[in-house]
């Protein structure tokens, strides 16, 4: 069968890379979207689109009756199902088929008999893949710690505990089974061995109807937090040849164990030692198939639209590889703050383009991330004859990209992909337990206190009637050692009556909450220069542009006000400001003890018994708010006495709302530092 209108049955990132493919071999293509979605990038990008009512999930993008409803009304002819959602759900497959529909997947009885981590593991025993050993928790001892407990039905990190305590193993298999039976209807949970500072390698697999089963060689992905994928590479390096072939012939007995088309992975654990045990089969294209594409030069989704139709894969074996590549995820994260998700607008995305660059996403600037799904904003891959030069080319389309909103990672990627450990080629799963602290500290190289002189005198110069963008106030550009011509009085706002007096601007720094305060003076001239900053001198300065010589070398600023936020972008790092007033605003002051929500949410339970009156504990969690797929705890910050409760299960909570307070009592312990909300899920 030929298909002409596919329905893609997600959102985001990788519906609109499958609608490129489909524009490439003349598809039309279908979206589906939630309420929140309505002026998404996927929907702009659609050919035809169809409202699935609602925002959360659960009543949109996981509703299979809705999108086959969907897909009928549109006319489309086949369904493929992305990653996430409903990609991995047999039944869900089954529907499709049965509605008439072609099912861009591999066979329904293909996913069942995965679907399942521990029949999975069964099965791939008896086609000897090799496993890890399972244990047993009701028999489990000292000698078999650390353990690992997982969710059988599960993933990306949902259901998984590392205990490393045996006293802590029955309270671990409760909360793990409740995590994996409220996240996947399925709260069976098993152990096995936690492998230290383990890999995460695992092989892409291409297969169709003809008895023809690619391996596409390695990728490693190792470098995770909260067990899930933050950098990933292909080929993984630093495997001999004997184990790459290993995991190749483990990979293709896997897939055909099951009757495998399609596009899969296979996934592994390496240990330290080399040794190769199976982890989980996942039956849908992966996040980072991108390096994959790169180091083949093929299109894995043109590739299944082929199987689907019933086509055989180009030739018996798969084309040779070329290169290296590294595929970066951008997410709307704080990590410095236990990888706390953000909201809000994103200004502005802009990532360099060149050869060996690609990027991959579901927003554009002025679209706004919200809080019901991941909070990943985009992709960056890079592609070079070697992992050293990809590596290099990756952080630094990174440091050079423009990313205007809520915080990210970005800056946690450029140091991890620069980091010595990812240098040495032998990247493992404990990357970020070890180096966190390290990589986000206050950078080395960053100079914020320029930056933010920069911000200061791109305001001196904006006034009444500036333009965003290229153009200047009125058209006049302030250069050193020219004066513009006729320059406007309101130029420099309140500061024009006593224009040789030094001028003070204050500005916050976001996310660490650094403070700066820059002294400037806007002499006769009408040329805004730094005071009491030795070594610097203005050589431009437009509302949008800045360039300076700090001692001897000369550096640009492009400089973008959103209202009391400014970002300032230089050739080797960005910054985010916020403008602060010269005085305090009482109003903004909150009652010590106070807990605010940290970003949008639902709040989902309160600690057992917790009313206004409860004597809590130091560190004891009161409130879980669930935010872009995560829970979040909010401890006490100290031990007394919750004087006030504004949380109830079900309440939607902006940023900022006040939830509780706690009033600390003198007599207890000394109180403990407000923390950030930890994720438990």
């Amino acid at each position: 069968m030929t298909i002409t209108t596919l329905l893609v049955a997600n959102r985001g990132e990788i519906a609109c890379r499958i609608f490129r493919t489909c524009r490439d071999l003349g598809i039309a293509t279908v979206a589906v979207y939630s309420d929140a979605d309505a002026d998404a990038l996927h929907v702009r990008e659609a050919d035809l689109a169809v409202r699935l009512p609602g925002a959360a999930p659960a009543d949109t993008y996981l509703r299979g009756d809705l999108v086959v409803a969907a897909a009928r009304a549109a006319g489309a002819d086949a369904v493929h199902p992305g990653y996430g959602f409903l990609s991995e759900n047999a039944a869900f497959a089954a529907a499709v088929g049965d509605a008439g529909l072609v099912w861009v997947g591999p066979p329904v009885k293909a996913i069942e008999l995965m679907a399942s981590k521990t029949r999975a593991k069964e099965l791939m025993a008896g086609a000897g893949v090799p496993l890890l050993a399972p244990v047993d928790p009701a028999t489990a001892g000292e000698d078999d710690l650390p353990l690992l407990l997982k969710a059988a039905a599960g993933g990306g990190g949902r259901g998984m505990r590392i205990v490393r305590e045996l006293d802590a193993l029955p309270g671990e298999l409760l909360a793990a089974a409740a995590e994996a039976a409220s996240a996947f209807g399925d709260g069976e949970v098993f152990a096995e061995p936690y492998v230290e500072r383990g890999r995460h390698v695992e092989v892409q697999v291409m297969a169709d109807a003809h008895d023809t089963v690619w391996a596409l060689g390695t990728r490693d992905c190792s470098l995770q937090r909260r067990h899930q994928k933050v950098i990933e590479e292909a080929p993984a390096p630093g495997l001999d040849g004997a184990l790459r072939t290993r995991l190749h012939e483990a990979a293709v007995a896997a897939a055909r164990a099951v009757g495998y088309r399609g596009a899969g992975t296979v996934e592994f654990l390496v240990s330290a030692e080399g040794r190769p045990y199976f982890l989980e089969m996942n039956t849908r294209l992966q996040v980072e198939h991108p390096v994959t594409e790169a180091v083949f030069g093929l299109d894995l989704v043109a590739l299944q639209l082929r199987v689907a139709e019933g086509g055989p894969l180009p030739s018996p074996e798969p084309p040779q590889p070329s290169g290296h590549a590294v595929e970066a995820r951008l997410y709307a994260e704080d990590p410095a703050r236990d990888w706390q998700p953000q909201t809000g607008a994103l200004l502005t995305l802009e990532v360099p383009e060149g050869p060996g660059l690609r990027l991959d996403t579901g927003y554009t600037g002025g679209d706004t991330i919200g809080v019901h799904y991941d909070p990943m904003i985009a992709k960056v891959i890079a592609h070079a004859p070697t992992r050293t030069e990809a590596v290099r080319l990756l952080a630094r389309a990174l440091e050079r990209a423009r990313i205007h909103g809520p915080v990210t990672n970005r800056d946690l990627l450029v140091r991890s992909l620069r980091h010595p450990d990812f240098a040495a080629a032998r990247p493992d799963t404990g990357f970020y337990d070890r180096n966190l602290a390290e990589l986000t500290a206050p950078g080395a190289g960053r100079d914020p206190a320029t930056a933010a002189l920069a911000a200061t005198l791109a305001e001196a110069v904006r006034g009444p009637g500036a333009v965003r963008g290229t153009e200047t106030v009125r058209g006049a550009e302030t250069v050193r050692g020219t004066r513009p011509a006729a320059p406007a009085p309101a130029r420099f706002g309140a500061w024009r009556n006593v224009p040789s007096q030094p001028q003070r601007k204050r500005y916050r720094s976001e996310p660490d909450g650094t403070e700066h305060e820059v002294a400037y003076r806007t002499p006769r001239t009408g040329i805004p220069e730094p005071h009491e900053t030795p070594g610097t001198r203005v050589l431009t300065a437009t509302p949008d542009r800045v360039t300076l010589e700090v001692d001897g070398v000369t550096r640009y600023f492009t400089i973008t006000a959103h209202g009391d936020r400014v970002h300032v972008d230089a050739t080797d790092a960005s910054y985010t400001f916020t403008a602060l007033p010269r005085f305090t605003d009482p109003a903004t002051h909150t009652a010590p003890g106070s807990l605010l929500a940290p970003m949008p949410g639902t709040v989902v339970r309160l600690a057992d018994g917790l009313t206004a009156g409860a004597t809590v504990e130091a560190g004891q969690p009161l409130i879980w708010l669930e935010a872009m797929k995560m829970e979040h705890r909010i401890l006490a910050p100290a031990s007394g006495t919750l004087t006030a409760l504004h949380a109830a299960p079900g309440h939607q909570v902006e940023v900022g709302a006040l939830l509780a307070v706690v009033q600390e009592d003198p007599a207890a312990t000394a109180p403990v530092p407000v923390p950030v909300p930890e994720e438990t899920a």
